[in-house]
């Protein structure tokens, strides 16, 4: 186990500017493993996952070409809490088979595992070094209206269901502020960067 690649698992609430840090990352040469792209590819027309949603959700989750109507789906989930955790039973564990077999190919000294419910999902254990991106929910709230047809109210909703922003900042190892549109995060990438490839090859030695 000793020299299987560091897992640094980076999360954060929506709106928090996960996706750029991680694009930050991969411009450095690092892998990413990110959760929702493979959530996304086992809901697809055909995938297995899709077939499992539609019998427990019904057929009007689909458009008219088989698609999952994805915006349909996540309104259900947040509104009735129970379905959501039929959603995650669903996904879950196949997302994390994935993702566990994603990780087993990559032969660099460390990858980024984006995982958006680390915390929810029990997930701590299945990274090395957790890294959160912070924002106050005001900011992320902006972040989700601008950038999606969800409502106020909505986004609310989707924040209250994740995990508690205290409760991601206490299991952090390292955290990268995102507070302020727009500005430069790359130094503290590159100052992240080199202290995993240090964490990585100490974990070889």
């Amino acid at each position: 186990m000793a020299s299987r690649m560091l897992r640094v698992g980076l999360t954060g609430g929506v709106g928090a500017g996960k996706s750029h840090v991680a694009s930050l990352f991969s411009g450095l040469g690092v892998s990413i493993i990110d959760a929702d792209e493979i959530a996304r590819a086992l809901t697809v027309p055909g995938a297995s996952a899709l077939s499992e949603i539609v019998d427990a959700f019904g057929a009007d989750i689909l458009d008219s070409a088989g698609a999952l109507r994805r915006n349909v789906l996540r309104r259900r989930v947040f509104e009735h809490p129970e379905e959501r955790r039929i959603l995650e039973g669903i996904l879950h564990p196949r997302v994390r088979a994935t993702m566990n077999a994603q990780a087993e190919t990559i032969d660099g000294p460390y990858g980024v595992m984006v995982i958006p419910l680390l915390i929810e999902a029990g997930l701590r254990s299945f990274v090395d070094h957790v890294l959160v991106i912070d924002a106050s929910p005001e900011i992320q709230i902006e972040r989700v209206l601008r950038r999606s047809g969800l409502s106020r109210m909505e986004a609310e909703r989707i924040i209250a269901a994740q995990a508690d922003r205290q409760v991601r900042l206490k299991i952090a190892d390292d955290v990268i502020e995102n507070n302020t549109d727009g500005i430069d995060l790359s130094p503290r990438v590159r100052e992240l960067h080199g202290k995993y490839l240090e964490l990585a090859k100490a974990r070889r030695r």
